[in-house]
């Protein structure tokens, strides 16, 4: 029996969460089975207002674009649903003979996507989901599509800013990643290091308590050494009474727009250190870089969108596509695929383990580094030195 998929995008995009609508639209294709690939457009709400898009209708050369198209190109949103809402929509799948439905977002839209499951149990409709968070905060899965991406795109930032604070060593800079509370974004920037004393110097992730005391004693001891530090914090760092270093600007729900934590680390070695400093946030540029992308998150997550919908036709529901990693003796990179219960990872949120950060709690450790390599694809660009080069001469 024929049958129509519905996407749904839910949440803030990734480099690649359009790759995974393509990996879905490939294999719909491949099936034969599929009449129509809907795309709900501007995320869950578009589903209640049915606006839907037909994507099977464009040739392949416009989709295969959607491998480099940075955000998503059929929309997403915050809609925050209700029961109601969720109890009106199996009339709706029922209507545009939409069989299969795939969700493809974080924590939150895991949430809604066992609501949907829920909801439409009786229906015949299958609802699975496929993981999408920069974050890297899902449960269960060693890592989610779109982190390597946002991960290549801070190690590499980190780099190239490194090099500019070794070429002028008068100031300490500080860069703030994104993550929330869990700060896998911020611990990839030690992959910007090639040599012994690259940048980052100072990594401050929200899984320790922010101590301002030993932050400025890191700084100061760095900066008599160097003349330049470089600095990377996550926005979500935390004081010992448990609240952000800096109150957020702005918060909904699950969304919150932090303050400027890069610009009061900061002000903080300006004011207490006397010490030139600058901060840099580059925000979302981090999630939207395509120049970045990382060719292993781009296939992977075209491979979760294959995998979502193969479960779905099989009538395999309530579940997500996770990636676990095989222990290869060798240590090659290599993971297959586990369809988790939606249940295991509805608003879950997974956060750095202990083993992964080192005791001072200002930078990660070597385990870390190893973990997340193979993730960000290619190894990033070298910089030449010449007091670098002329101290090898000498050797």
């Amino acid at each position: 029996m024929q049958g129509n998929v519905l996407v749904v995008h839910g949440g803030g995009p990734t480099a690649v969460i359009n790759a995974s609508l393509y990996g879905v639209i490939e294999q719909a294709k491949e099936s034969g089975a599929v009449d129509k690939v809907y795309a709900a457009m501007g995320g869950s709400e578009g589903i209640l207002k049915e606006d839907f898009l037909d994507l099977l209708q464009f040739p392949e050369e416009r989709l295969k674009l959607l491998l480099e198209t940075p955000a998503t190109a059929i929309g997403s949103s915050r809609y925050a649903l209700e029961q109601e809402d969720y109890d009106a929509m199996p009339a709706i799948f029922q209507k545009y003979n939409i069989r299969y439905v795939l969700l493809n977002g974080g924590n939150g839209t895991m949430d809604t996507c066992g609501k949907i499951y829920a909801a439409c149990k009786e229906s015949g409709v299958t609802v699975v989901g496929i993981p999408k968070t920069i974050d890297n905060d899902i449960a269960i899965t060693d890592h989610t599509p779109g982190y390597g991406s946002a991960a290549r795109y801070i190690a590499a930032t980190t780099a190239e800013v490194g090099v500019d604070v070794k070429s002028l060593p008068i100031h300490v800079c500080v860069i703030e990643a994104m993550g929330r509370n869990a700060g896998w974004i911020t611990a990839a920037s030690a992959l910007a290091r090639k040599n012994p004393g690259d940048a980052p110097h100072l990594i401050y992730l929200p899984e320790r308590v922010f101590n301002e005391e030993e932050f400025l004693e890191d700084v100061k001891k760095l900066y008599d050494e160097k003349g330049g530090v470089v600095v990377v914090a996550s926005e979500g760092l935390r004081g010992p009474d448990g609240e952000p270093i800096v109150p957020p600007i702005f918060k909904c729900g699950r969304a919150t727009y932090y303050g400027d934590v890069s610009a009061h680390l900061a002000n903080l070695v300006i004011q207490k250190l006397g010490i030139k400093a600058r901060n840099e946030k580059p925000g979302i540029c981090g999630r939207a870089s395509i120049a970045w992308q990382s060719p292993v998150d781009q296939a992977e997550a075209v491979l979760a969108g294959r995998e979502a919908l193969k479960a779905a036709m099989e009538g395999v529901g309530g579940v997500m596509i996770g990636f676990i990693r095989d222990e290869n003796e060798d240590g090659h990179y290599s993971i297959h695929l586990k369809r988790i219960p939606i249940e295991e990872v509805m608003m879950y949120e997974r956060i750095i383990p202990d083993n992964y950060i080192n005791e001072r709690g200002n930078d990660v450790t070597q385990e870390f580094v190893d973990w997340c390599r193979p993730l960000i694809g290619p190894e990033l660009r070298d910089f030449i030195d010449f007091h670098d080069e002329r101290k090898k001469l000498e050797q």
